[in-house]
């Protein structure tokens, strides 16, 4: 009894001790304020506040009282550590061992302490950098730096005196890099102002001294953006806030960052994500993940602004243009110019702008809540890099752009074709509506005016002159069922009862395709699968669940199954499961998961270059429409300048782009449409890549 009355006294004792310890204060909320902007006033993150505050997750109003954890209990919170307090002259330092992913930065910051101080205290490190496992001297704050003997000094001195340098690697990071030579990031760059940007393989780093940088051959490059002046500032960085579902892996696509960067940056993830937390992240990144549905575009600031001028915004000039291609079998079009005489291009774009003139709405305010609106911008911006792009070449191409007044239902197609602004065309990009794009080829149909439909991808009705430019969804589903029967594979599906419409579809299209059996609960039947595999081929097993237990199921299978066969994770649709922490990505990166897009992810120097150039213009990264609205107009420019028409040019040529593929084809029932899509799969080295 004894016993437990010390040990009830002790946790009492333990628990007291603890809570005394833990400060908070009191806030009251002034008006117009928000969890974050009070979060980042004291210092703490959103999830901190409403650890302590629950009822805040509904909303707060000013003279609300919020408690506040003070700075100090934020660092008690992080993951206890190896440590032990030792007496050195009367003051108190600690031993500290390094753990998986700590950094110099993450220890400096936990005991406050100057990167100087610590490497004084430990002479090693500047050899051999943070190291798991690692004893280090961590010294008091306020105390003397641990005296270093004449011989080492002697070594650091030899060591400052030269300069050290490393030529960069394929697969090499500036983290991986930072950590072989124990500097920080920011360190790095600025040594190696270049190199803020990107990181070119075979580019000489300096990471001491003064490093003469030896000339590295740099592949030239054709693109359709001339490539800026490097930049020479260091890397800015932004505060953001952790959105529910959110994941390392997920963030790290979004920011282009590993998860061990993103920890060195906030230490407060290695106890890791929560919602709410206000990250420290690389400013200027918005990508969106591969694995789940793209978020809604956000308007980029554009240079030019429309302007009713009577039928609508015109703007000509000669153009010139070029372009990029990594693949054999896609034709670069610079090379096949053969055209002087004067093209017309028409661009109808739904700004609206009667609309907005009657409407009392700011037209910022507008801007900021039309989704539609927001959608047309982006395309605009990305078209007038397309028309910029092209001074150089000087291509006979005038580039007329007019007003479209879209509804779903309406147009002011009708009005520019009486005033014979159309007819004349070489080709029209627009409208954005499907229902508009087949009034507009149909009445155009008999000027033999091809119509480009640049963003719907619905079923068209047959219309000769109309092309579409985005694949319909069968299309995509069809190219990847098509490829893996190229490979002569065995193709197994496992779908959920849930997904009716997904086997319909294979039922219907994909004949030889076997499903998986279920259980009578709606699992998956791992030993009929296991079954269904076959030794001597490439097995494809196409996953179409979003129930977890499924698709963890399905991965544990095709893991244990490697070891006797080949196997290959698909999916035919984005899907959302496969992006929380419940769900390895490691897993799904050893089976190589594999999926149909009608956009690319690519690191090639024109995409880059492209992406960089409208980072500079407009501010922002360019998201999925303004990249479309750069792809589709350039090809369109490009294919008026082949001695051929817009038409022969679809049924012969097969067109890359930054992001998007143009391989035309007719329809049965008439019409074109675009089976440009591409396979891409993760690979070992956790890079997306396009599958041969």
């Amino acid at each position: 009894m004894k016993y437990y009355s010390t040990l009830l006294f002790l946790v009492f004792f333990v628990t007291f001790s603890a809570f005394s310890q833990e400060k908070v204060i009191k806030y009251t909320v002034a008006n117009g304020e928000t969890i974050n902007q009070i979060a980042v006033k004291f210092k703490v993150t959103p999830y901190d506040i409403y650890a302590l505050n629950p009822d805040a997750r509904r909303g707060i109003s000013a003279n609300t009282v919020l408690l506040i954890p003070a700075s100090s209990t934020k660092s008690a919170a992080v993951k206890p550590e190896t440590a032990v307090a030792k007496s050195v002259n009367n003051t108190k330092e600690i031993i500290h061992e390094v753990q998986p992913k700590e950094t110099f930065y993450s220890i400096e910051k936990k005991y406050g302490i100057s990167d100087g101080a610590l490497k004084a205290a430990n002479p090693f490190l500047e050899k051999t950098g943070v190291q798991i496992g690692q004893k280090l001297v961590i010294p008091a704050k306020g105390s003397t730096a641990k005296p270093v003997s004449a011989t080492e000094k002697t070594v650091k001195e030899k060591v400052q005196e030269k300069y050290v340098y490393h030529d960069v690697v394929a697969k090499e990071t500036k983290f991986s890099i930072a950590k072989q030579y124990g500097i920080t990031i920011e360190e790095l760059e600025k040594r190696n102002p270049e190199i803020v940007s990107n990181l070119p393989i075979g580019y000489r780093l300096t990471i001491k001294g003064k490093a003469p940088k030896a000339e590295t051959s740099v592949p030239a490059v054709t693109n359709a953006v001339k490539p800026a002046e490097t930049s020479k500032k260091a890397t800015s960085y932004m505060e953001y806030q952790v959105k529910p579902k959110e994941t390392f892996y997920s963030l790290g696509r979004t920011f282009h960052i590993t998860q061990e960067e993103l920890t060195a940056l906030n230490p407060a993830l290695a106890e890791g994500v929560k919602e709410g937390m206000v990250l420290k992240v690389p400013a200027g990144y918005l990508a969106p993940s591969p694995i789940i549905a793209q978020q809604q575009p956000v308007a980029p600031a554009i240079e030019k602004q429309a302007e009713n001028t009577g039928g609508g915004i015109q703007i000509v000039d000669r153009v010139k243009s070029e372009t990029v291609s990594a693949n054999p079998e896609v034709v670069e079009l610079t090379k096949k110019r053969g055209e002087n005489e004067r093209k017309k291009l028409v661009l109808l774009l739904p700004f609206n702008l009667a609309k907005m003139q009657n409407d009392t709405t700011s037209t910022a305010t507008r801007i900021k809540n039309d989704k539609f609106l927001n959608m047309t911008l982006d395309f605009y911006s990305g078209a007038m890099m397309a028309i910029d792009s092209a001074k150089t070449l000087k291509l006979p191409i005038d580039v007329a752009i007019y007003d479209s007044q879209e509804t779903k239902t309406t147009s002011n197609v009708s009005n520019l074709i009486s005033q014979n602004k159309l007819q004349d065309a070489n080709a029209i990009i627009g409208p954005f509506y499907q229902n508009n794009a087949e009034a507009t080829a149909n009445s155009l149909r008999m000027y033999n005016v091809p119509v480009i439909s640049p963003l719907s991808k619905d079923k068209a009705n047959p219309i000769d002159n109309l092309y579409q430019t985005i694949p319909s969804n069968d299309v995509v589903r069809n190219a990847i069922f098509d490829y893996m029967r190229s490979k002569n594979g065995n193709i197994v599906a496992v779908v959920d009862k849930k997904k009716e419409s997904v086997i319909s579809y294979i039922k219907q299209n994909q004949k030889g395709v076997v499903f998986a059996a279920l259980t009578e609960t709606g699992g998956l039947d791992v030993a009929n699968l296991k079954s269904l595999l076959l030794p001597n081929r490439m097995n494809y097993v196409v996953m179409e669940t979003g129930n977890t237990a499924m698709v963890k199921a399905t991965i544990k299978a095709l893991i244990d199954a490697k070891k006797t066969c080949q196997v290959q994770l698909v999916i035919l649709e984005p899907n959302s499961t496969l992006d929380t922490d419940e769900i390895s990505f490691d897993n799904l990166v050893q089976l190589k998961l594999m999926y149909p897009s009608v956009t690319r992810e690519s690191d090639e120097p024109g995409v880059l270059i492209f992406d960089k150039e409208y980072r500079l213009k407009n501010k922002v990264n360019p998201n999925t429409y303004a990249t479309r609205g750069f792809d589709v107009t350039f090809d369109t420019m490009m294919r008026l300048v082949q001695g051929k028409t817009y038409q022969e040019t679809a049924d012969l040529m097969t067109t890359e782009q930054v992001d998007n593929k143009f391989q035309f084809y007719k329809k049965e029932d008439g019409g074109h449409a675009n089976k440009g899509v591409y396979i891409l799969y993760y690979d070992t080295d956790l890079t997306l890549k396009v599958a041969n």
